[in-house]
């Protein structure tokens, strides 16, 4: 007779990862308890997705309405806290910090910090847990490595900066990743002056240029001020501002300041005694075999917590939960596929990517096929205010999707078809030939498709 454990599967994480795997567990009338250690449904639902999409959509219709010339007002003004207290109802009716969602399925909900005593054994608190497997989403933390002062000195991190109850005359971010620019257009937009710290070349450095060239363009007309090649190495306390000290060019400069926002990434969440079950582990995150298996064999580990994750995706984090739960508990495992995993930066316009970059296929020499159409080319672009941006679409020789980007308003819903294309393998030619409205974005992807069938392929 085996060894008998309080449960068959703990899982420790409650985000977009963790909650897809307990859920699909439970219905699969297997016995799931799982942990948290802040609030229940992860960062998507209580400080991130959520919150965000509030607080973007809040100050984009509050500049709307500032810059459009059929409206006028002299006593116009942005209502912080209701902005904040929409964010907390948006998140509670999504079921923000709720356990009865997981209740209800059958899971048992542990409120606190995991911390491994063996591969089979946790402890929460004073209370210990066992479990036959353990799946591990715990995700990832703001990464302020190389970045001296933070232990003494205030800032705003990518949660507070949109809790704000009272805006800032000028605002520091620091980091000009797919977070610090949402925050940067978030301010702008509210009308705070803002500085946008980057220590690489460009911003967005993980997309091509095109992207970073029609945000910065997009952010500038904003008024940011956009400062690339510059580290921040320090932050210091003054007696009225703070002080934050930074490399440019190799020489150390310093700027003066009264809002700090430390967007500068993340690293996986690893502090809960891995090595104590075996689980072995690098700085950039747990290792993990192509079945999400760790080291130790009864333990697995999905989403942002893993080693060399791509740029965090909620998608990408819940389709890993119901792929691995669907593993365990199936007969037929079935391999995973990223195919057509959408990537998206919640500026408007907004920045929506699948598949691979075409960096990423030059630094691979991987033959392929471009077509580029801006936004300008359509008759939507003529409707809305300022509006800028594109269709790219890359394919191989026989015309299906190895990637593709847009920028524009709405970017998330106008690459669905393309995921869909790209996920069953449909060429260029049937995107072309798919019936699109003449007065919408999405125009644009059935004119980047007809120039892609007759583009010509890198060398």
């Amino acid at each position: 007779m085996g060894k008998k454990y309080g449960f068959k599967y703990i899982v420790i994480g409650s985000g977009p990862a963790g909650s897809a795997t307990a859920l699909a567990l439970a219905k699969a009338k297997k016995s799931v308890a799982l942990v948290e250690g802040r609030f229940f449904g992860g960062a998507n639902l209580n400080t991130r997705d959520i919150p965000y999409a509030v607080a973007l959509n809040s100050a984009h219709n509050y500049y709307l309405a500032r810059i459009s010339p059929e409206f006028s007002s002299s006593d116009f003004s942005v209502n912080l806290p209701a902005i904040i207290s929409r964010e907390l109802k948006a998140s509670l009716s999504a079921g923000a910090n709720d356990t009865k969602s997981f209740e209800d399925a059958g899971i048992s909900c542990i409120k606190g910090y995991a911390n491994f005593l063996d591969n089979h054994t946790i402890a929460v608190g004073k209370n210990k847990y066992t479990a036959e497997r353990f799946i591990l989403a715990t995700g990832a933390k703001l990464d302020t490595k190389g970045i001296v002062g933070t232990d003494s000195v205030s800032f705003l991190t990518p949660e507070t900066a949109i809790r704000l109850r009272k805006l800032p005359k000028v605002a520091l971010v620091v980091g000009g990743g797919s977070t610090g620019v949402e925050i940067a257009e978030y301010y702008a937009k509210l009308g705070v002056k803002v500085i946008l710290m980057e220590a690489k070349s460009r911003i967005l450095p993980r997309e091509d240029e095109e992207v970073s060239l029609a945000i910065s363009d997009h952010l500038t007309r904003l008024g940011v001020m956009i400062l690339p090649d510059c580290q921040v190495v320090a932050l210091e306390q003054g007696k009225s501002t703070k002080r934050v000290i930074f490399k440019q060019a190799s020489a150390e400069k310093m700027i003066k300041i009264d809002c700090v926002v430390l967007a500068t990434g993340s690293k996986p969440a690893l502090d809960y005694g891995l090595e104590n079950a075996g689980v072995k582990y690098k700085e950039t995150g747990i290792l993990t075999n192509s079945s999400f298996e760790t080291s130790a064999k009864n333990i697995y580990a999905i989403g942002d917590c893993v080693n060399n994750s791509p740029e965090s995706s909620t998608d990408r984090a819940n389709y890993e939960g119901l792929l691995l739960a669907s593993n365990l508990t199936g007969k037929a495992k079935s391999p995973c596929n990223y195919s057509g995993i959408i990537r998206i930066i919640k500026t408007n316009p907004g920045v929506a990517t699948i598949g691979r970059n075409e960096a990423d296929l030059i630094a691979k020499k991987i033959k392929s096929k471009k077509a580029f159409v801006p936004l300008s080319e359509i008759t939507a672009s003529k409707t809305s205010l300022g509006v800028s941006g594109f269709v790219k679409l890359l394919a191989d020789s026989d015309n299906k999707l190895l990637g593709a980007t847009i920028v524009a308003p709405n970017a998330e819903l106008i690459i669905e078809e393309l995921a869909l294309a790209m996920r069953h393998h449909l060429s260029a030619l049937e995107l072309a030939a798919t019936p699109h409205s003449m007065n919408s974005y999405n125009y644009a992807v059935k004119l980047a498709a007809k120039k892609l069938i007759s583009a010509k392929k890198t060398k």
